[in-house]
């Protein structure tokens, strides 16, 4: 609905988008008409005012030549009457003489006068010229005008054609989609899960099948039925160049769902396990080729790129199935020569590393052995430091069961009955009685 003003009393009214075209359209009518009868009236006084000038411009030149003639004449006949008067008594004797010359004077008057009457027609030619030249452009104004009003009525009548050619048309092209819709929810009807899932996985395949030997040849794509990790992609695409260097490969899921399953299933369901499957087949890019959310305007837009998801995964359509191929395949090519630079370079790099690699190998078992031959020796030393500690010790203890022995010695040397029987009354007592015995 248009909100329309009314110019005069303020009050705004609402019109449908009919109501609305038919008053701008009538308002545009008025406005081209007004603008045309605007024009041929300006075009009209142009005219009307380069006439007048013209026809002024002519009579001020010709009353100017006119004035020029007359005051030349009025000159002659002055000189000519002075003339008269002043030699009146000397030049009777010539006066023959001056007829003539009075006489020639008339031709040159004659002949002036002709040549007047000449410029005369020549300014009125001129002036007849310019005015023919200014209704001949007027003429060719008024014929434009003519032709550019067909033109526009022309165009008006074609455009409304072709509206209604183009509304024809949309309206065969929605019939035959609708038709299309109703025979693909009958084809689904009748078909089983599983049906429907290997219809679109045959339908990918015969697309791709169709353009294998034109524009795939060195290209591999067949279904992936490697489930040794607990799950498999429907197909993997991989492609070389000549020197056999992979520069791309896709991993597809083809999802399809019946019109009259209970459970719907939404394309994000099946992202995870999707990136899972190219991660583990050593796939580049994923694409997820889908029917789910039929009604969704996001995916019916055409390819939609979910990389804010999961790393270079898109969802498509089945109609965008060979697309999205072609724009990957020509995108990793026009990468394939930075991608033969970078595996020379990491080829370089390898060969360093393995360098490096033998030379910190080496470096490392040179360590190791360094380490546990210093162990061992150091365990040695140890030992040895252990042994000598021990002998130490040993020696030590000899030196001290000398010096006890020696003491004993001088013990035993020294010990005397005396000695014995010191502080020992009884033992003296006896001794005493074996000495007096």
């Amino acid at each position: 609905m248009q909100e329309i003003k009314c110019p005069k009393c303020g009050e705004v009214f609402q019109v449908d988008e009919t109501g609305y075209a038919a008053i701008v359209k009538q308002v545009r009518d008025e406005e081209f008409h007004r603008e045309i009868h605007e024009r041929l009236e300006q075009f009209e006084k142009e005219k009307n005012a380069s006439v007048e000038l013209a026809k002024t411009a002519t009579a001020k030149a010709y009353d100017v030549a006119l004035a020029k003639k007359a005051m030349e004449i009025n000159d002659l006949k002055s000189q000519l009457n002075m003339q008269k008067m002043s030699q009146a008594a000397s030049l009777q004797d010539a006066l023959n003489k001056k007829e003539l010359e009075l006489a020639q004077k008339d031709q040159l008057i004659a002949g002036l006068t002709a040549r007047l009457n000449a410029g005369k027609q020549e300014i009125e030619l001129a002036i007849a010229k310019v005015v023919n030249e200014k209704q001949q452009e007027l003429n060719d104004k008024e014929q434009n005008i003519l032709q550019l009003t067909s033109a526009i009525e022309n165009g008006k009548k074609e455009s409304e054609l072709r509206e209604q050619t183009l509304i024809t048309q949309y309206q065969e092209k929605l019939k035959f989609k609708d038709e299309e819709i109703e025979r693909y929810k009958d084809f689904k009807l009748r078909q089983s899960t599983k049906m429907v899932g290997e219809s679109l996985e045959q339908h990918c395949e015969i697309e791709f099948n169709k353009l294998r030997m034109t524009g795939f040849a060195n290209a591999y794509f067949e279904k992936d039925n490697d489930a040794r990790t607990g799950s498999k992609g429907d197909y993997i695409y991989r492609e070389a160049d000549e020197d056999g260097t992979e520069f791309i490969s896709i991993m597809f899921e083809m999802k399809n769902e019946m019109d009259a399953t209970s459970t719907k299933k939404k394309n994000e369901d099946f992202f995870k396990e999707l990136d899972k499957d190219r991660r583990e087949k050593n796939c580049e890019y994923a694409v997820l080729v889908s029917m789910l959310e039929s009604e969704s305007e996001l995916y019916n837009t055409g390819i939609v790129d979910v990389s804010y998801r999961y790393p270079k995964m898109y969802v498509i359509r089945p109609q965008f199935f060979i697309p999205i191929i072609t724009l990957l395949r020509n995108a990793a090519q026009n990468s394939l020569q930075y991608r033969k630079e970078l595996s020379v370079i990491k080829t370089q790099n390898i060969d360093i590393s393995n360098f490096e690699n033998d030379l910190n190998e080496f470096k490392d078992k040179f360590s190791r052995n360094y380490r546990l031959a210093s162990e061992k020796f150091k365990k040695a030393i140890e030992e040895i430091d252990k042994t000598i500690d021990h002998l130490q010790k040993t020696k030590d203890a000899l030196l001290s069961s000398e010096n006890n022995l020696r003491l004993a010695n001088n013990k035993a040397e020294d010990l005397s009955i005396k000695r014995l029987t010191r502080n020992n009354p009884t033992m003296a007592a006896k001794f005493a009685d074996l000495e007096k015995d």
